[in-house]
């Protein structure tokens, strides 16, 4: 069923996109139907001139199989297109189950709008079902660990340290007996950490699959 209502989020959200944009292409299992889709539309010629800013290493490889041009520095992204693992009524996300918090954050922030494409299960009143992943270096980052844990949380490095970000570093989930956006800050403010998946004030639309349908959930940004 999620499957289905992951295509369902990407196949309406492609509607947004059109020839000579800048876009987003975020990481993930929903996003993987967005790029398919939009891979498509490119080979056929119906979408052209299209530049894409990827949040991955391999989003840039799906991409690029498609033949859409990509780059990593770029002005104006019109549309960012991703997934999160949780979001609440208010817009704000729980990102980073697939490790690319970081650069998803950035292209988030640097882009006009930011659309959202999740399944039913991703919703929550209030953010707390999935572990907060937070990014941190590979310096004393057991120490850091030890930091955020003061803060409230059960934390463990993902696979033993094993998992490895595109940028060289650690994952830490956090489990949190809440979430919410102050937090964000606090994290932030330990030195080791580079970026906490709390996406707050950046979501503009979320596309919310709903069996073979799509809802669409317009956010009012604070």
């Amino acid at each position: 069923m999620f499957e289905e209502e992951k295509r369902a989020a990407a196949m309406e959200a492609i509607k947004h996109v059109k020839s000579g944009m800048k876009l987003g292409l975020g990481t993930g299992s929903t996003t993987r139907y967005f790029l398919d889709a939009l891979g498509e539309l490119v080979k056929s010629g119906k979408i052209t001139d299209i530049i894409g800013v990827p949040t991955s290493k391999k989003t840039e490889e799906i991409a690029n199989s498609y033949g859409i041009k990509t780059v990593n520095n770029i002005n104006n992204i019109d549309i960012d297109f991703d997934g999160a693992d949780e979001f609440d009524p208010d817009g704000n996300l729980i990102k980073g189950g697939g490790g690319a918090l970081v650069r998803e954050k950035i292209v988030a922030y640097n882009s006009k709008n930011v659309f959202i494409m999740v399944d039913s299960s991703k919703f929550s009143e209030k953010l707390h079902k999935f572990p907060l992943p937070v990014e941190v270096i590979p310096f004393m980052e057991d120490q850091t660990l030890s930091h955020i844990e003061e803060l409230g949380a059960k934390c463990t490095f993902r696979d033993n340290k094993k998992f490895i970000s595109d940028n060289g570093n650690y994952i830490i989930d956090c489990r949190f007996d809440y979430t919410d956006t102050g937090l964000e800050q606090k994290i932030k403010m330990i030195p080791g950490v580079v970026e906490v998946g709390i996406f707050h004030n950046i979501t503009t639309k979320i596309f919310k699959g709903n069996g073979n349908t799509c809802e669409i959930i317009d956010i009012k940004k604070l």
